[in-house]
């Protein structure tokens, strides 16, 4: 590993990955039954997360994206950055909100009052994962894949300075 790990020590494998991401999408399914859904993704780190979601889910539904970036390196900023926008508006819409990891909350506080200005009919947040211990806010999430101990995570999406994302686990680095 060129980021300084010598090895991945594997916190969640690719199949209980593979089952949760499956459930998830039937209760996001039943939940929004007889309507459509806007998906959006958090880039970078949802986009495996997110293509696997959105293939579980049996709704009518349109992806977009919107970057945002707090990280640097391995710990977060606190200062959050919009990278990239919505290409859509979504006014008047179901949506829904991917996420790799809620972490400090501190990201997904930003996303969700800057959403709530663009005047959807509901906002939900999907979150793969979640580090409780680490809230400095606590936000909603309505569908959450696992909550996580206050360890950096690489894997399945997540990445350790841009590297290690095309794990297919979720991982622990190791020196």
């Amino acid at each position: 590993m060129s980021s300084g790990a010598s090895k991945v020590e594997v916190l969640i494998s690719e199949a209980d990955l593979q089952a949760r991401v499956k459930a998830l999408g039937a209760e996001i399914t039943r939940d929004h039954a007889g309507r459509s859904l806007v998906v959006i993704g958090v880039l970078k780190g949802c986009f495996i997360f997110l293509a696997d979601l959105v293939r579980a889910i049996d709704l009518p539904i349109s992806i977009d994206f919107i970057g945002i970036s707090s990280y640097q390196g391995t710990r977060s900023t606190g200062v959050v950055q919009i990278t990239s926008d919505l290409t859509r508006p979504i006014e008047g819409k179901d949506v829904l909100l991917v996420e790799d990891i809620v972490d400090t909350g501190l990201s997904m506080r930003y996303l969700l009052d800057n959403l709530a200005t663009r005047r959807p009919a509901s906002l939900q947040v999907c979150a793969l994962l979640e580090k409780p211990s680490r809230a400095v806010v606590k936000v909603p999430i309505h569908y959450r894949g696992f909550e996580i101990g206050d360890e950096f995570v690489v894997g399945y999406g997540l990445d350790w300075d841009g590297k290690m994302r095309n794990l297919p686990f979720i991982g622990v680095p190791r020196s």
